[in-house]
């Protein structure tokens, strides 16, 4: 049997998420930015909900095409807030679009998002080494400074744990327990 960080024991699809996704070296504009959608919407509630919702949230944002959800129109806005297989919040709603619309800007100032956002370490995950998962924050200085940047560049719901978790989410910093197996 595996060891795994003991935040995912809970569930199967937690289990999947953490030993494929979690912690793992994103640098693919459509990837960052379908994470960067599910954390927004996670903001205050677990990261399970989301998760059992992904696919939905999938086919609801048109496979989190950036693009599109920038010209979503009030119509869609409100097709998506009927859609009960989403988190149906009409602020974290039109922050899809208000952020797929600042995330296009910051990959003509940068070449791409990815270039931006992982500037913030340098180009590298950050390996935080946790002995066990009391050794883990939920912000840190890095992503207090991201949040502020994002923030000042027009988007919404990027507050630092957000920003976090979503650094942690595209590997920006592993924060997997040294016991765990995907430190092998």
């Amino acid at each position: 049997m595996k060891n795994r960080c003991a935040w995912c024991l809970s569930s199967d699809l937690y289990k999947e998420y953490h030993d494929n996704e979690w912690g793992k070296p994103v640098y693919d504009d459509a990837t960052i930015f379908e994470f960067l959608i599910l954390e927004t919407f996670q903001a205050g509630l677990s990261w399970i909900t989301i998760l059992n919702k992904r696919e939905n949230f999938r086919l609801a944002f048109d496979d989190f095409d950036y693009k599109k959800i920038a010209a979503y129109s009030e119509a869609k806005q409100e097709e998506l807030l009927q859609n009960a297989g989403i988190i149906r919040n009409k602020l974290k709603v039109k922050s899809a679009v208000t952020n797929a619309i600042a995330f296009m800007e910051i990959q003509k100032e940068f070449g791409s998002f990815s270039k931006y956002i992982w500037g913030f370490v340098d180009g590298k995950p950050i390996d935080n080494k946790p002995k066990t998962l009391k050794d883990i924050t939920s912000t840190s200085a890095i992503s207090d400074a991201l949040s502020k940047d994002l923030k000042k560049r027009g988007f919404k719901f990027v507050g630092s744990t957000v920003m976090y978790a979503h650094m942690q989410a595209t590997g920006m910093v592993n924060d997997h327990v040294e016991d765990c197996w995907t430190r092998e």
